[in-house]
């Protein structure tokens, strides 16, 4: 079959592998579409997945065409989404209930082959079927959709809160769907890219602006979420939080990002400081979501291009044009 295999740091080919064989209880999904994420750029930089070579991709759905030995709970032709999490199911954060912080977390398109790829294999655990209504190539939304749903959950902001949101790629602006829905009273947010800008404008945003002095809350906000990872915006959010507000570092950065801290602030003000890694107990919710119309597709996949192109969509996601960017195999 083929697939997108990121071979060294820097180098990323489309290339003949073997078709995967699934496990008992795994199955085969022939891949209907995979998005492109900020974890894949990391990759690329020899960041995050453990060994290279891999083949990425993290986000994607598609058609069971394979079942394993013990597999029951799924039928060939069903149409899933998939969520990429593994668990040890045995470690100390695995048995409190903290799977995404497990001690031998793994991932599919990170530390094992994932959906960049014409077929992939799945724990049937981590399949969740499709409404018919669902388009499945839509359907590769759903994992950064879960992965928003649990910066929320992690955020358990109060009603009526005052939000601003750093970024208006994929994420912010998925962020900013869920702030609206949660009881936000404001939902601001910034970036320096007026094309995406007007995207959060077009989904209903309070104010955007490319910097945050423009918008003009002297006090600060409530909630301020960074969707970036940039050292820049990450450090402006953390002056920008209210007293008693909370900052959420959703966006993922390079390791060796480093941001500036007041301790007598945070201690003076009761500011919490918080992230959220990942998937938690949030794809099925993020599916049902999804399958309500949180999202319009339309608005958030901005390209559809061809595995064979896998190369040069990580060059455009990379250069920050465009939203979701997703490769149909």
């Amino acid at each position: 079959m083929k697939a997108a295999v990121i071979e060294a740091p820097g180098k990323v080919t489309v290339t003949t592998v073997p078709d995967p064989t699934p496990g008992p209880r795994q199955v085969v999904v022939d891949v209907a579409a995979c998005g492109l994420c900020g974890t894949d750029l990391h990759i690329l930089q020899g960041e995050f997945a453990p060994s290279l070579p891999i083949v990425p991709g993290h986000e994607f759905a598609g058609e069971v065409v394979g079942l394993g030995s013990q597999v029951t709970e799924l039928a060939i032709g069903d149409r899933v989404a998939v969520d990429p999490s593994l668990y040890c199911n045995e470690c100390r954060y695995c048995r409190a209930g903290r799977n995404n912080l497990c001690d031998r977390w793994q991932a599919i398109g990170v530390t094992v082959a994932g959906g960049a790829a014409e077929y992939a294999v799945a724990p049937v655990a981590n399949c969740v079927r499709l409404p018919d209504h669902v388009d499945v190539q839509d359907a590769a939304l759903i994992e950064p959709l879960s992965c928003a749903v649990r910066g929320y959950d992690v955020l358990n902001s109060r009603m009526g809160s005052h939000v601003l949101i750093y970024g208006t790629g994929t994420m912010g602006l998925m962020m900013l769907e869920l702030a609206k829905r949660t009881g936000a009273s404001s939902v601001d947010v910034v970036d320096v890219n007026p094309e995406r800008l007007a995207t959060a404008e077009k989904l209903g945003c309070s104010q955007s602006a490319l910097s945050a002095d423009e918008l003009g809350r002297p006090g600060g906000w409530d909630v301020v979420v960074d969707a970036t990872g940039n050292a820049a915006a990450i450090q402006d959010g953390l002056d920008r939080v209210a007293k008693a507000g909370t900052y959420l570092q959703f966006g993922v950065s390079d390791y060796a990002t480093t941001a500036t801290i007041s301790p007598y602030r945070i201690y003076n003000q009761e500011i919490t400081i918080t992230g959220s890694m990942a998937v938690l107990h949030s794809y099925e919710r993020a599916a049902e979501l999804f399958a309500a119309g949180v999202l319009d597709p339309k608005v958030f996949i901005s390209h559809r291009l061809p595995l064979t192109e896998y190369p040069q969509a990580l060059d455009q996601f990379a250069a920050g044009q465009g939203r979701k960017i997703v490769v149909l195999p």
